[in-house]
C-alpha cells in the first residue's frame, strides 16, 4: 500500500514480529503490526491495526511492537527504539 513504511523486523521465539506505520490525518502516525509465524504453506500472518495516532513513526513503531509483544506474552522482549539524528 502507498506511504506504509515497514521497520526493522525481529524475531521472538518463533514469531516474526514487523511494525509498521503509516500517514495519519493532521502530520500523526498510525500503527499496526504483523505477527508471522510457520513456512511455507503452513505460514500464518496475523495482522493488527491501532486506533491511537502518533506525533512520530517512532512512537508509532515502539507502540505496535509493543502490543505485539503483549499479545505473544513476552513484553519484557520489547526492542529498544534507536536515537534519531538531529535535524
Amino acid at each position: 500500500p502507498k506511504d506504509l513504511f515497514i521497520h526493522t523486523p525481529f524475531q521472538v521465539g518463533r514469531y516474526l514480529v514487523s511494525p509498521f506505520t503509516r500517514p495519519a490525518e493532521g502530520g500523526r502516525f498510525a500503527a499496526a503490526v504483523s505477527i508471522r509465524s510457520g513456512a511455507g504453506s503452513m505460514t500464518h500472518d496475523r495482522v493488527m491495526r491501532f486506533v491511537p495516532v502518533f506525533d512520530t513513526p517512532i512512537q508509532a513503531t515502539c507502540f505496535a511492537a509493543h502490543q505485539a509483544l503483549v499479545w505473544l506474552g513476552r513484553p519484557e522482549h520489547a526492542p529498544q527504539p534507536s536515537p534519531q539524528a538531529p535535524e
